[in-house]
């Protein structure tokens, strides 16, 4: 392994451009090639946590070009340790000899490809015009997905909203730092029913969007409540609006803001109007009219992982 790349956090930092990435996922979910098992997800017990912790195994190969595997645990008590709550590595292989190619930091790929899979979805979903956000939530993914949406939506007022009104303020800080003006709120219900896109990337085990605040037109960026006993969205939400998921194989398994609708009936399964292997290919549309209301549902693909590992070592080797 003389050869191994090193693909650090602040080389992906450095070399992240969001329209180039959003093509090289909307490419990855174009291609029949690409095959991917259903991802190994298991939660463990985490005693000095009182909470419990998940491993996930997503792997992904395109015969003949590449493929690879990542390896992630998901601690949401990190907070309380300065910690982030993603941990993890991507191992980028050659398809042909089965040797390793590149170790990348997975957290640093998996938040580029999230906020990535949101604007491309989003490019689909929400109106062309939309110019105004509401971020809920300032954890890592809010870093990039405020860009990543401003990528695909000439965003004029861009909005944060999170537990901490200190770190919404910080984060704020952080952007106005690169000369994007992003303004913190104290309350989600003082802005949600003014922006045309809502995203919302916690890890919160009860609603925080309210389906009776929603207004005509609006599209809802669901990214955290990965487990089944989370969600992020209420019953209302899920009942006013069209549901669009990142894939079927996922959505509909592994997250609560699907999963809990489905089973007390105010979600049907066949009512989800597509994913993104549908919307990329063309075999399906996205937003209908103006006055729709749009959710999308995220919950990762190891086709993401791959597409976005493949960018980042195509750029280190002609660095």
């Amino acid at each position: 392994m003389e050869n191994l790349l090193q693909i650090d956090k602040d080389f992906i930092e450095e070399h992240t451009h969001f329209p180039t990435l959003i093509q090289e996922l909307k490419n990855g979910f174009s291609k029949q090639e690409i095959q991917v098992p259903l991802r190994h997800h298991h939660d463990f017990p985490n005693p000095k946590a009182g909470k419990e912790s998940t491993l996930l195994l997503m792997p992904a190969w395109n015969p003949g070009e590449s493929a690879g595997v990542k390896i992630v645990t998901v601690s949401p008590e990190n907070g309380k340790l300065d910690l982030p709550a993603i941990q993890g590595i991507y191992i980028h292989l050659d398809t042909h000899t089965g040797a390793i190619k590149a170790i990348m930091d997975a957290k640093s790929l998996t938040t580029k490809r999230t906020a990535a899979a949101s604007a491309l979805a989003s490019s689909y979903l929400s109106r062309k015009e939309a110019s105004s956000l509401l971020m809920i939530g300032t954890g890592a993914l809010a870093w990039d997905l405020i860009p990543a949406h401003a990528s695909v939506r000439n965003l004029k007022e861009i909005y944060v909203w999170g537990r901490s009104y200190e770190k919404a303020v910080d984060l704020c800080n952080r952007f106005k730092e690169i000369g994007v003006k992003v303004s913190p709120v104290k309350t989600i219900t003082e802005k949600i029913s003014e922006v045309d896109i809502v995203s919302c990337a916690t890890l919160s085990k009860t609603p925080l969007v309210l389906g009776e605040y929603l207004v005509p037109g609006q599209h809802i960026d669901l990214v955290g409540a990965y487990k089944k006993d989370m969600r992020e969205a209420d019953d209302l939400t899920i009942q006013k609006a069209s549901v669009h998921l990142d894939t079927y194989q996922g959505g509909l398994k592994e997250s609560g803001d699907i999963v809990i609708p489905i089973a007390n009936g105010t979600l049907q399964p066949e009512a989800i109007k597509s994913d993104l292997f549908e919307l990329c290919s063309q075999k399906k549309t996205g937003r209908t009219h103006a006055d729709e209301i749009t959710v999308f549902k995220s919950v990762g693909h190891a086709i993401e992982d791959l597409a976005a590992a493949n960018y980042y070592y195509n750029q280190k080797i002609d660095a």
